[in-house]
């Protein structure tokens, strides 16, 4: 599969956004993940993924911009699309129901989704989420309100929380 890379500063590192010909993300990670990302994306997709160097559509370039000035909203009308299993898919996809400044759980979300028996399965799912911030995983704490991992560095995610307006312990 073909797709484009771009990349945008931000105040806690260069994001990569990968994007299709129509425009829709596809991926977003941080620059010091990238390895990460192509096999990510090499997964999910289930054979070589070619990334060619490319401008991001204007709009999801604004959109990411005005998240990270502060309009939090901005980038939930970012088109995007995902590879992965059926499973995967709907996880990612309720990981958009939680607002900006609010926080679920993996219990929560695996209830949300009709799976409460699967809550190490949407842990595994929300970890190989390709798409960070837009589908945000970040969003997702320890049933104890805490910190747990996040692929882009706890660091970024307790920035992420912390811009979001968002509580969470430790």
């Amino acid at each position: 599969m073909n797709f484009w890379l771009d990349r945008l500063p931000t105040p806690i590192g260069d994001l990569l956004i990968v994007f299709d010909e129509d425009g829709r993300l596809r991926a977003l990670d941080w620059e010091d993940y990238e390895d990460r990302m192509r096999r990510l994306l090499r997964l999910q997709y289930r054979g070589d993924i070619s990334l060619d160097s490319g401008s991001a559509p204007k709009q999801m370039r604004d959109a990411l911009a005005s998240y990270f000035a502060g309009d939090h909203a901005a980038i939930d009308e970012i088109e995007v699309e995902t590879g992965g299993t059926p499973f995967q898919r709907k996880l990612w996809l309720a990981l958009r129901a939680i607002p900006s400044g609010q926080t679920s759980t993996y219990g929560a979300l695996a209830a949300r989704i009709d799976a409460p028996n699967a809550v190490r399965a949407v842990g595994a799912a929300n970890g190989a989420n390709p798409i960070s911030i837009v589908l945000p995983c970040h969003r997702v704490i320890g049933a104890d309100s805490r910190l747990t991992g996040y692929g882009g560095g706890l660091d970024r995610k307790r920035w992420l929380l912390t811009h979001e307006g968002a509580m969470f312990r430790g």
